[in-house]
């Protein structure tokens, strides 16, 4: 037990406060760089691309124009499109995809959809080079997936993102991300399963998976 009483006790946070305050804006007036950047959210567990429509929300909060391009899970009615309907002049979503491999069971076709989504990926990019950008942000949903599967070229892929306009945010998302493509990315995030009610026999959940 202290002796300290509760006065002494919150002078000596308060301090460590300060110090810790000061510490940290030592750190920031370091970072003084600003870009555009190229991130993937991947691994195991649920809130890939959870997260990303996160960002996105954020972004158009701060008036930021965003294109998403949603590979393999096209078919899906998810929750955050009616969202993103409400706002069309900051928001352009394309579907590529109709749903995964096993729902398919043609790789061919899902192949020509992932082909048809990077096609779309490049001309929203591309779209923000020179003069006005047309968008601030770009989410890639699922890249990492028709990666995983081949569907399209790997190096192909990551030269591109990797030379994409300066400002320009990218976001990848999807389980197992590509070396390559991690090694090119500004900011990384792997998503670890701890726990998950499927496992426990509960079906995927209105407002939670979709």
């Amino acid at each position: 037990m202290t002796d300290m009483s509760k006065d002494e006790i919150n002078a000596r946070a308060n301090e460590k406060a300060r110090k810790r305050k000061e510490v940290r804006n030592r750190m920031l007036a370091t970072k003084t760089q600003e870009k555009g950047l190229l991130i993937v959210h991947t691994g195991k567990g649920k809130g890939k691309s959870t997260a990303a429509f996160g960002l996105v929300i954020r972004a158009i909060g701060n008036g930021m124009r965003v294109g998403v391009v949603q590979f393999v899970k096209g078919k899906w009615e998810t929750g955050e499109r009616p969202v993103l309907e409400r706002f069309p002049d900051q928001v352009e979503v394309r579907v590529s995809g109709e749903g995964f491999t096993w729902d398919t069971q043609d790789r061919a076709r899902d192949i020509r959809a992932a082909q048809a989504g990077w096609a779309i990926a490049k001309e929203m990019i591309e779209a923000c080079r020179g003069g006005k950008p047309r968008y601030d942000m770009v989410l890639l949903d699922e890249l990492n997936i028709v990666l995983r599967y081949d569907y399209l070229p790997l190096d192909e892929v990551v030269a591109f993102l990797a030379n994409k306009p300066e400002d320009l945010h990218v976001i990848v998302t999807g389980r197992n991300a590509k070396p390559l493509l991690i090694e090119a990315a500004d900011l990384v995030t792997e998503m670890t399963e701890i726990k998950h009610p499927f496992r426990a026999g509960v079906k995927a959940q209105k407002g939670i998976e979709f």
